[in-house]
């Protein structure tokens, strides 16, 4: 788990770093009229953010196991507006969504770690997958934003 909690932390100071080096222009083009921009992965983050603390409070006192709450992730950048806001709106909520995550992620008891998570399709993994998960999925798209 501590290697998770570092490459969160990592982010959380990289980001913004890397960041300083799109334009606006860069950061809000949409590569296809259909596809996201930039902006709108960025903004996609802090859905998932916002989606993935509620599900790391909630495994640790829902019955088990718990069920996680699906979302749709167009919908949610549609109407979350990111593509219409600047850069440093969208950049700071990422921030301060990650910094929280990263705060309840560290003070989860470490039995509580193996806590069960049903995700779908009847597939149950731990909280510990489910956290490990975030932060490969943060990574995957970083990527995009970011390049190789």
């Amino acid at each position: 788990m501590n290697a998770t909690i570092e490459r969160l932390q990592h982010w959380i100071k990289e980001v913004p770093a890397r960041l300083a080096n799109l334009s606006e222009h860069d950061f809000s083009e949409r590569p296809q009229p259909h596809k996201w921009s930039k902006k709108e992965i960025l903004g996609h983050l802090c859905d998932s953010a916002l989606t993935n603390i509620q599900r790391f409070v909630r495994a640790q006192y829902e019955s088990q196991p718990y069920v996680v709450l699906k979302y749709a992730q167009n919908q949610w950048v549609e109407h979350m507006n990111y593509q219409n806001q600047s850069v440093s709106q969208v950049l700071n909520l990422w921030i301060a969504l990650n910094t929280q995550a990263l705060s309840v992620i560290t003070t989860i008891p470490e039995d509580r770690l193996m806590y069960t998570c049903d995700i779908g399709e009847g597939q149950i993994v731990t909280l510990e997958w489910l956290i490990k998960d975030y932060v490969e999925h943060l990574e995957h798209h970083l990527g995009q934003i970011f390049g190789p």
